[in-house]
């Protein structure tokens, strides 16, 4: 099949009717139908945020890469865009796959990895990715410029660009894969078609994984922080229970020299749909992160929907006082706030107490009064499907999902001193809830799958009391 933009349009044309919209999400940013995975290219271009996005517009199902597009004037209310690209050259026949966008004088520049097999697909001697530009002046029409980075020699995995400008030069970043070992590559330029090879910036090392895809890197309260999503990470315990992961490290960095990086490796979000994440800088000069809010290899029951996939709210960087990343919900959420329910109750004593009969768009707001709280279990359930409660004998705060129905069910968790208070905001969307600790100590994202008529919102109490300090919800847009 030969791909362009038209043909792309004319197929989502015709299935925008069909959607079931029961799990659409109400406030995230979904595709008009088919496919989505990572996000690419966010960034501030001529008054708007704009918002792309990696999408098989011809069916529900991961296929040859096309670009979504979106633009917002707040992050949170998004207009859709004619898809921006598709796998119409030679250097990116077999898919236009993940990549960034910067500002260039006038222009919007979007660089971008070319998926493409010399011979036989199903031989990954005959991969080859290459990095690619196409430029805009108006923000929605864009044009191929071609190859401006070719494939290493000895690569085959090497993807997902990122560009900033620092100083008079452009970088770039870029994941790949050597043998069995992830690495991040890091380029310079000019003028963003002709780049200077500056070797490898970081490498995997004791089993940190055999590819590193989407790096970002950027600087945060003076630290570099090497953000990326790596691949072949065993579980450990508590940690890297999902597929992939999406972490950080931070470290030192200058033009010309080695990252030198402090601590380990560390997690982003410890729910089961994180992957991917891209940052980039709102005019007023905060750090935005957004994710796909998904799991390679899991069960997308929305397919069945006409469509698959979704990104995560825009989320604000942070870095700590004993420098970890924080994300908080960025501010422009609280826009979508309506009217706020305060919840009268103050202790929950071996029971449970259905608080909403029916919950689809809802930021949830609990402080709970750790120290003062008895029961082995409190938190609160979302149907019959999900759960976030504190475990006291495990001294952990617990997302638990249950859908057998679709084969999704576990749980993830993360560690919680109960000598404090414990302040969540749970964001509650038709197929979605993040739950953000503590402003920001951590954060835990999946998707649920609620039945119709099974969306009620329960506060619950087991084996004792458990005490709260504020409780309620905001409507949401």
């Amino acid at each position: 099949m030969m791909y362009s933009i038209a043909k792309a349009e004319q197929s989502l044309q015709a299935k925008r009717g069909d959607l079931n919209l029961r799990w659409y999400p109400r406030y995230h940013l979904a595709a008009r139908a088919g496919w989505m995975n990572d996000p690419n290219g966010l960034v501030w271009f001529d008054g708007w945020y704009h918002a792309f996005y990696q999408h098989h517009p011809y069916s529900t199902q991961w296929g040859p890469m096309h670009w979504g597009h979106a633009r917002s004037k707040d992050l949170v209310r998004w207009e859709h865009l004619p898809v921006a690209l598709a796998p119409e050259g030679p250097e990116d026949k077999d898919g236009c796959f993940s990549g960034s966008a910067v500002v260039d004088g006038d222009t919007l520049a979007l660089i971008y990895t070319g998926h493409k097999f010399h011979g036989d697909p199903d031989d990954e001697a005959n991969l080859y990715q290459v990095q690619c530009l196409a430029t805009s002046r108006d923000g929605v029409h864009f044009t191929r410029q071609g190859t401006i980075v070719d494939t290493p020699p000895g690569l085959h995995h090497f993807r997902d660009p990122k560009v900033w400008r620092e100083g008079e030069r452009w970088y770039m970043v870029v994941g790949a894969r050597d043998g069995e070992t992830g690495q991040v590559r890091v380029y310079r330029s000019d003028d963003l078609r002709e780049w200077q090879d500056m070797g490898v910036l970081a490498v995997a090392e004791k089993d940190m994984g055999y590819m590193w895809e989407c790096p970002d890197f950027f600087t945060l309260n003076g630290k570099r922080v090497l953000m990326f999503s790596p691949q072949g990470l065993a579980a450990e315990g508590f940690k890297n229970r999902n597929l992939f992961q999406s972490g950080y490290l931070l470290g030192e960095w200058q033009p010309g020299q080695p990252f030198v990086r402090e601590g380990e490796f560390v997690e982003m979000d410890s729910g089961h749909d994180f992957y991917a994440p891209q940052s980039f800088l709102t005019p007023d000069g905060r750090r935005i992160v957004i994710g796909w809010l998904d799991m390679w290899e899991s069960p997308f029951p929305e397919q069945q929907d006409g469509w698959a996939g979704m990104l995560s709210l825009p989320r604000e960087l942070m870095l700590s006082a004993d420098n970890r990343l924080q994300m908080r919900p960025a501010r422009e959420v609280e826009s979508l706030r309506g009217a706020w329910f305060p919840w009268p109750v103050s202790t929950l004593n071996n029971q449970q107490i259905v608080q909403v009969e029916s919950c689809d768009a809802m930021e949830v707001i609990l402080q709970w009064d750790c120290a003062n709280s008895s029961a082995e279990q409190y938190g609160i359930r979302l149907g019959d499907g999900f759960r976030l409660y504190v475990d006291a004998q495990m001294q952990r705060l617990v997302l638990e999902r249950y859908y057998p129905q679709y084969g999704l069910c576990g749980t993830r968790s993360v560690a919680l001193n109960l000598n404090d208070t414990l302040s969540l905001r749970l964001f509650v969307d038709s197929s979605s809830v993040e739950a953000f600790v503590n402003e920001g100590e951590a954060c835990l994202s999946s998707r649920i799958y609620p039945d119709e008529g099974a969306r009620e919102l329960t506060m619950f109490a087991w084996t004792g009391t458990a005490s709260l300090i504020e409780a309620g919800a905001w409507q949401l847009e």
